[in-house]
Order: structure tokens, then sequence, then C-alpha cells
């Protein structure tokens, strides 16, 4: 079986690797639109486009499983995907400290074996709390840059997983890719 990562993040790439899986890289190019309005099904359309948008483009026969994947951080009914600038990553992390929130993370596996194509979904949930954390540590957070690029302005395997209080759920799946659940689908797909 080949398989295909839809995705660029480092982080997703780093986790598919502790996994033992051998794949290939293959960020899909898609216009993250929002059409649904529940957080699991959010995050299962956009992996669920990113994935058949690799489809698209390959021009493998068979015995192929693209992985695609999107992860939202949601707290109060708002989605906070990546801030937009450093004022963005400021409010969001002041909003998030001191407060329990939830991260989803989609999965579609777009794959075809023996000659059939097929298409399977699902999303993780993982609730996150923080303890109470000063101006002083997210503004010297937000300078290091790395908020910048993560849905709710924190990584929780960087800098700030000091402020984590308590997870509820995979970690790995606040990280960007619950492997433990998309192990056990591809085992239950027969596609390990």
């Amino acid at each position: 079986m080949k398989y295909i990562l839809a995705s660029a993040s480092p982080r997703r790439a780093e986790l598919l690797t502790e996994m033992g899986l051998d794949f290939t890289i293959m960020p899909a190019d898609t216009e993250e639109t929002i059409t649904a309005e529940k957080p699991g099904e959010i995050v299962t359309c956009l992996a669920k486009e990113k994935a058949l948008k690799v489809n698209e483009s390959l021009v493998l026969a068979d015995n192929y499983c693209i992985i695609g994947a999107d992860t939202i951080v949601y707290y109060e009914g708002e989605v906070l995907g990546k801030p937009e600038d450093k004022d963005d990553a400021t409010s969001m992390l002041l909003m998030l400290q001191n407060r329990t929130h939830q991260v989803y993370t989609g999965i579609a596996l777009c794959y075809k074996k023996n000659g059939q194509e097929k298409l399977l979904t699902f999303f993780e949930k993982t609730d996150v709390t923080f303890y109470p954390v000063d101006r002083f540590d997210i503004k010297a957070y937000i300078e290091s840059g790395d908020p910048l690029d993560k849905a709710g302005s924190y990584g929780i395997q960087s800098g700030f997983g000091k402020h984590v209080r308590s997870i509820k759920g995979e970690y790995t799946n606040v990280v960007g890719l619950p492997i433990g659940r998309l192990y056990n689908e591809l085992l239950k797909a027969k596609l390990l």
C-alpha cells in the first residue's frame, strides 16, 4: 500500500513517521471553505476536500491511501483557526487561558484497493484545559513566532504545552493527527 499525506504540516509528517508509516507528502492545493456548522463536521469536510483534491491529481492505478486531515480549536461555539497576526494570536490565548476548549481533527482516507475506490471519514475530539497564563508569558510565546501557523494560536508540543492543566482525549489529536485512532481505522479497513 502506498500512503500519501495530503498536508504540508511537519507535525503531521512527524506523527505518521512515529506511527511507522512510509509515506509521500503531497499537499492539497485547496481553498478551505467552511460549509458545515458542527465542529466535527467542519474538520471532516475539510479533510475530505483535501484528500479528494490530491486523489484527482494521482496517476496511481491501485493500492494507495491518501490521508487528509484538518484541525480546529473550538471554544464556546467559535472556531479558532490559525491567527491572522500577533494581535489575533494574543486575543485567542487570552480567551483560552484558565478555561477548557476542544480540539477537533478530521481525517479522510481516500483509498483504492483491489480495484475498488472508497472514502472513509472520521474525527476525534480532545478537551484541553489551560492554567491561568499571564500576559508576559503570552507575549513571549507570540514573539517566538510559534503560534502564528497553528489553530488556536498554540502548539501543545512546543512552548505553550507548559500551560496545559489537563487533557481529556488523545494527545496527538491536539498536535494535529490522532495516530491511535488513525492506526485503528487503517487496521479495520485492512489498509495496513
